[in-house]
């Protein structure tokens, strides 16, 4: 922990001088044919303003104007400076996002890359006062238009997939990256991805997904397979996970077995979500030595803290570490769902379909069992205070594999219902109020150890 606590103190230290820096001269993509008129499609000037930038380590920068591209790729020592008045708008052509490995919802396959790129690369900072707008309002149409057609067969499962969406920005296989200032509006999918990274600096973003609509699987800010991961100061109102930690999915996941670990979450407003914060259902490579603290969660969110899995997701997720949180009229304080979402987490290709993607063979693999359920340990939650609340506590995992050693402490809780917990080993419960209707305790079912309440 040491090492995490020299770390954090590094990146912290490093955002003054990093944004002085990037306020000195720089590199045009304008000099290179940008023109910000909103319709004229930038991706090869704006890309060659940055290959040009990657030859002396310096920042890219844009006059004031709405600037229509498809995909582009940062590279290492490169700096992205969007001023205020500067906004990078996402293009419309699915086909100006091009295919290229990466991994989405837990699953390694060839997908559209993201609108801003950063794809096995380090030190490289996305900076400033600007705005990166997906205009993802035609990719979600496409997906519900997907979904219709794919609902009544049985492949709820693989709508997701097969409705090929940017992301906003993709941070993969990269390290010593600083994503700090703009405002991220209207993502074809996720928001922020950071997948098998380290060293990594979120801080200071506005993402407002709903914006037109409200985008499917819009999530906010998701860490994936990485570590030592430091995010801090994001607002958000999406139509997903707000912040997520995800770690792969079924057989590819634990084929992958790559953690995430050693991450801080601080300091965030969560303003509309399915989840103020969320582990999972990505469990596959696990999850420890996570700490979340000083987030308020607003209603809508219908949750404010979300454990999810599925029984073939497998992973170990322990020692994590949850305080300082203000939950405002959401609906749900603590939830376990082990058997999350069936028709989306169960992959079943229906029969006589023979020629399918190879990505649904991998989905579809068989995950033993013993392999496939989720073991959670070693939870702490302290100071949190809820009103206006509906439920307390919707907990449940298995008999023979319990929820073991939480402890609560100085838990305020002002609920219509304690709600039930079950499947919980060692539970231990300090200085702690739940305030209900009718005056009575959570329900405790198949539980053992559980103590304070």
């Amino acid at each position: 922990m040491q090492r995490r606590a020299l770390l954090q103190l590094g990146l912290v230290a490093a955002s003054a001088p990093t944004l002085a820096l990037a306020a000195g001269k720089a590199i045009l993509a304008n000099a290179h044919g940008a023109i910000g008129d909103g319709e004229t499609l930038n991706t090869k000037a704006i890309q060659a303003a940055i290959d040009a930038a990657a030859k002396t380590g310096a920042t890219v920068a844009l006059k004031p104007g709405v600037y229509r591209t498809g995909a582009i790729f940062l590279k290492s020592g490169v700096t992205l400076r969007l001023d205020k008045g500067v906004t990078l708008l996402g293009s419309r052509n699915i086909a100006d996002y091009p295919e290229m490995p990466t991994r989405v919802a837990g699953i390694e396959l060839t997908w559209p890359a993201a609108l801003v790129n950063i794809y096995r690369q380090k030190n490289v900072r996305i900076v400033g006062d600007g705005t990166i707008d997906g205009d993802g309002k035609v990719f979600w149409d496409s997906y519900w238009a997907l979904r219709r057609e794919y609902d009544p067969k049985g492949l709820r499962w693989a709508a997701d997939y097969d409705c090929k969406r940017p992301r906003l920005i993709q941070v993969f296989d990269s390290e010593k990256i600083e994503l700090a200032g703009p405002r991220l509006r209207r993502a074809g999918f996720w928001t922020v991805h950071v997948c098998y990274s380290r060293d990594i600096h979120v801080a200071d973003l506005n993402i407002r997904n709903n914006e037109g609509g409200r985008g499917p699987s819009t999530d906010g800010v998701d860490i994936d397979s990485s570590h030592d991961v430091l995010v801090e100061r994001i607002d958000v109102a999406c139509n997903d996970d707000a912040l997520c930690l995800k770690a792969g999915r079924d057989a590819d996941g634990l084929r992958v077995n790559r953690p995430t670990y050693n991450v801080t979450i601080r300091d965030c407003v969560i303003r509309d979500a399915s989840a103020g914060v969320t582990f999972g259902s990505e469990t596959s490579g696990g999850f420890h030595d996570i700490k979340v603290s000083g987030l308020t969660v607003h209603h809508p969110t219908p949750v404010g803290i979300l454990f999810k899995s599925a029984h073939t997701r497998g992973g170990t997720v322990k020692d994590i570490d949850i305080a300082d949180m203000r939950l405002h009229d959401v609906a749900t304080v603590l939830r376990v769902n082990l058997n999350w979402n069936p028709s989306y987490s169960y992959a079943e290709i229906p029969r006589g379909m023979a020629d399918v993607p190879p990505y649904w063979k991998i989905m579809t693999q068989h995950v033993p069992p013993e392999q496939g359920r989720c073991r959670l340990s070693d939870v702490r939650i302290s100071d949190i205070k809820a009103v206006g609340a509906k439920t307390a506590f919707e907990v449940a995992a298995f008999p023979d594999l319990p929820l073991e050693r939480f402890a609560f402490d100085s838990l305020d809780l002002d609920a219509q219902a304690g709600g039930r917990i079950a499947n919980a080993k060692d539970w231990t419960f300090t200085r702690s109020k739940i305030d209900t209707l009718d005056g009575r305790p959570p329900e405790i079912a198949a539980s053992t150890g559980v103590k304070g309440l």
